[in-house]
């Protein structure tokens, strides 16, 4: 006759057996593979995570609001000098920017919104598009500083005060900006505005960098179907860091480019 007890034992490691496979199921269901161990919701990990991106978001309000207060005070000191200083700059170059940049805030949100409804190739697509005007901004830029490079306005041993002492020097400029030539002492001080201008310029394309090269991952990773199975944590994080980008530059705009432009 069969043991009913080995009968019964081997029930029961099946029970068990059985019991353990749906607890593991149900503990993958409540634990998908991005969420972190340390945190016991994907909701509380979303939240950390956001709260996380504001906290960084707001030591580079402090970083650039530095920035910003210097150079108004050197304004408020020296503003013929900031005036003639920024009649060197090309408008339509900042112009063609500042719309680039409007427009990849754009296509970043779409993306953002294809991330959160599951739109795997409109997400990709978003992506890329952001990226490229990316790289058109820091294009744009570039032209931008060889032309100061070519008129000798970088701050240093070889700047050149020409352009100030002189204006129908520069025909082009001279055409817009009418203007008796500034005085030795205040046309120096046109090397402080360049000085802010390439210090706060090139804050903002380091940060433009540091972002093209997050798209560039965010796009290998997205093509492979992440950010699209409910987890848009980091999707949305980057998102509100190319749009505060994007604002720091309206403001550069605004301050270096049309000062007393009329």
């Amino acid at each position: 006759m069969p043991d009913n007890s080995v009968t019964s034992k081997g029930a029961l490691g099946a029970t068990k057996k059985a019991d353990s496979a749906d607890n593991a199921d149900i503990l993958h269901a409540e634990h998908p593979p991005y969420l972190r161990h340390h945190f016991n919701s994907a909701e509380q990990q979303a939240d950390a995570a956001s709260f996380a991106m504001w906290l960084f978001l707001l030591t580079e309000v402090m970083f650039f609001g530095g920035l910003f207060t210097a150079y108004l005070i050197y304004r408020n000191w020296y503003y013929p000098a900031f005036v003639a200083g920024s009649h060197q700059l090309n408008v339509v170059w900042g112009t063609t920017n500042t719309f680039v940049l409007i427009l990849s805030s754009f296509t970043m949100a779409m993306g953002v919104w294809c991330a959160e409804t599951r739109r795997r190739k409109g997400l990709v697509l978003c992506l890329m598009l952001t990226f490229i005007l990316g790289l058109c901004f820091l294009g744009i830029k570039t032209i931008e500083y060889r032309e100061k490079i070519e008129m000798h306005h970088v701050p240093g041993f070889h700047y050149s005060l020409q352009s100030f002492l002189d204006p129908a020097s520069n025909p082009e400029v001279y055409k817009e900006y009418h203007d008796k030539p500034l005085a030795l002492d205040m046309a120096r001080h046109t090397e402080i505005y360049f000085s802010l201008y390439f210090l706060m310029t090139g804050m903002h394309a380091v940060h433009m960098i540091i972002g093209i090269g997050i798209l560039a991952f965010m796009i290998f990773r997205a093509r492979a179907g992440a950010y699209t199975s409910g987890h848009v944590t980091f999707v949305e994080n980057f998102g509100l860091y190319w749009h505060f980008v994007d604002i720091v530059w309206i403001y550069l705009f605004a301050l270096l480019y049309l000062i007393s432009r009329h």
